[in-house]
């Protein structure tokens, strides 16, 4: 059975645009109760009638596909399923949900993006292939690739997906020259920060905006998740972090991890953060005597952190910025200057050229309140999530010669690095 490309589907494009955009919904749903699994939803399409849907979600292992077979019952036989991640073929905590689908007598399955996952990989579309299901691919493929930027990055790059939280003023100041702060952007962007927090497994600060504001970094938006947000701070191998902070009185409730650079001298004040409940894990210095990035990244990616919200403050982000480790940005931008010798939201050393800054692509600004929300990808994040699902789609042509040959190129997006 052919394996179409939705450019060349000659059965209704906008159909299977509408209904993927209700599965992509469908996903969302499992947002912060599934990491560090994938956002994925499913439905069931019999006769232009939708008679099946699910999503996945923990503490329940079953996945998108089976809850909506389920729903379907008998008129699965001979209907369409869409879903937004391609079926996974192999034996996890579950049977395959390829051999749901063909079980159920479904005669076509439509799909945004393929699963990167080497266990998967081309792997899920080929075995409905071979059961003789028609299998449409690459419908809402950017939409698809932002729902699981997350998952995404993680496969790709076995590291967490980093996304940098700003709140400015005009000029990009976060603080006067006196170091007042408390509020640039007004209540409504201030809680859409708050919702931002939901979605990801942990928030990172520096010790500085620990010892300025005394946060409490939490989730507070009261939506369930299956696992607490977890609050990161960073500090150097002076160990700053007082036990008198909030994220230290709390690390009981909340968890609190320290991340810094061994130092014999600091023993003792480690030793009582931890008997605060806060853990404490060490990492090799960069040459400012900080944690080295890249390898924090990767300790908390083996903790189980797949997606982390900078939040700063001005070193930490410009930390990030320099190490070419942010994947996302969203800057809420109040209408107002400081001027003068205000904070910057970004410090670090800074690009020497402009081949060096960061890119922003793919980018959107809207209204909140009374300030404005500007969110864009690191191109190079962007350039390397949808060269990954072209390479996947050779990967696959490759193994299955009696498909079509023509690859989904969304236009508008920049390639460029960055």
């Amino acid at each position: 059975m052919t394996w179409l490309n939705a450019g060349r589907d000659r059965t209704g494009m906008t159909q299977h645009e509408a209904l993927m955009r209700e599965t992509l919904r469908l996903a969302e749903q499992g947002r912060g109760r599934v990491s560090p699994r994938p956002l994925v939803g499913s439905l069931v399409v019999r006769d232009g009638v939708i008679v099946g849907r699910g999503f996945y979600h923990e503490p329940e292992p079953t996945h998108a596909e089976v809850w909506a077979l389920r729903e379907a019952g008998s008129l699965a036989q001979g209907a369409t399923l869409y879903v937004n991640l391609e079926p996974c073929s192999h034996y996890g905590r579950t049977p395959p949900c390829t051999e749901a689908i063909i079980a159920a007598g479904i005669k076509r399955v439509v799909a945004s993006i393929r699963d990167p996952n080497p266990q998967v990989n081309g792997r899920g579309f080929a075995r409905l292939c071979a059961a003789g299901i028609e299998v449409l691919t690459d419908v809402l493929p950017v939409e698809g690739t932002r729902l699981n930027e997350v998952f995404l990055i993680n496969q790709l790059e076995q590291r967490p997906f980093v996304h940098l939280k700003l709140a400015t003023s005009l000029d990009g100041r976060i603080a006067t020259h006196t170091g007042a702060s408390q509020w640039i952007t007004g209540a409504a962007a201030r809680a859409a920060g708050q919702a931002l927090r939901h979605g990801y497994d942990a928030i990172a600060v520096g010790t500085g905006t620990v010892l300025a504001d005394n946060p409490q970094l939490t989730d507070r938006t009261g939506q369930y998740r299956h696992r607490p947000l977890v609050r990161v701070v960073f500090d150097s191998a002076r160990v700053r972090l007082p036990v008198t902070a909030h994220v230290v009185q709390t690390a009981q409730v909340c968890p609190t991890w320290l991340v810094t650079v061994a130092s014999p001298q600091r023993l003792e004040d480690l030793s009582r953060l931890e008997q605060h409940g806060v853990r404490v894990f060490y990492v090799e210095a960069d040459e400012h005597g900080r944690p080295h990035l890249p390898a924090a990244l990767n300790r908390l990616f083996a903790e189980g952190i797949a997606s982390l919200l900078v939040e700063g403050g001005s070193t930490l982000a410009g930390a990030f910025v320099d190490a070419r480790l942010v994947d996302k940005v969203t800057c809420f931008l109040a209408p107002r200057i400081i001027g003068g010798g205000g904070l910057n939201a970004i410090g670090g050393q800074g690009a020497t050229t402009l081949e060096e800054t960061l890119n922003l692509t793919d980018g959107t600004i809207e209204p909140v309140g009374t300030d404005f929300a500007l969110t864009g990808y690191a191109s190079r994040t962007m350039a390397h999530l949808l060269a990954a699902a072209r390479a996947a789609a050779d990967r696959h042509h490759e193994r299955t010669p009696n498909t079509l040959a023509n690859h989904w190129s969304p236009s508008g997006v920049p390639l460029d690095s960055g």
